[in-house]
């Protein structure tokens, strides 16, 4: 989508067309599904953070500032989002046992292998946020920095300390022509 079309539709949403709104959800939805599959490590909890992250969007279209692109704002909000699961009461409490999960589940394209998944889940939450987002979501640092509300070189500081944390943990295998 055109930034000039995405403009165009975030000023219609704006005024309360939902048909607009729902066009840019359709666009938006999968990256922030991928995000909170990577965020929350469960496929389930991750369509909750997504589907509330889309209300709260809506409520809050109005603070989308004008020149602002929507998908760093609304990958915020769904980043946030898998925060407050996170601190949840009941997140300690569901996430006891993790022999429940399936160990090769269908969503592996988007988290990964199991060993990556384990290796990820050890991060500390911010860490853990920027190396999706840049690893799985493919979007540039200063992109990253805009969606964590942190400064560019601290974002830059938190990927290279999460890829120190990630390296030891995970066998990496040499391409064998």
């Amino acid at each position: 989508m055109t930034p000039a079309a995405e403009l165009e539709l975030v000023g219609q949403a704006r005024i309360g067309d939902e048909a607009a709104f729902e066009a840019l959800l359709r666009v938006l939805l999968p990256v922030g599904y991928r995000l909170a599959c990577g965020m929350l490590q469960d496929r389930q909890l991750a369509e909750d953070a997504v589907q509330e992250a889309a209300v709260n969007a809506w409520r809050k279209l109005d603070q989308l500032k004008t020149d602002a692109r929507i998908q760093p704002w609304f990958l915020g909000i769904v980043a946030n989002q898998c925060r407050s699961i996170r601190r949840g009461r009941w997140w300690n409490v569901l996430k006891t046992d993790p022999s429940i999960r399936p160990v090769e589940a269908p969503d592996d394209r988007v988290v990964g292998s199991a060993d990556l998944r384990r290796a990820l889940a050890g991060l500390k939450p911010d860490l853990r946020l920027v190396v999706i987002l840049y690893y799985y979501l493919d979007l540039p640092l200063q992109e990253i920095a805009t969606i964590t509300g942190a400064p560019f070189t601290a974002v830059r500081g938190r990927l290279y300390r999460a890829l120190k944390y990630l390296r030891p943990g995970l066998e990496v295998l040499e391409f064998q022509p």
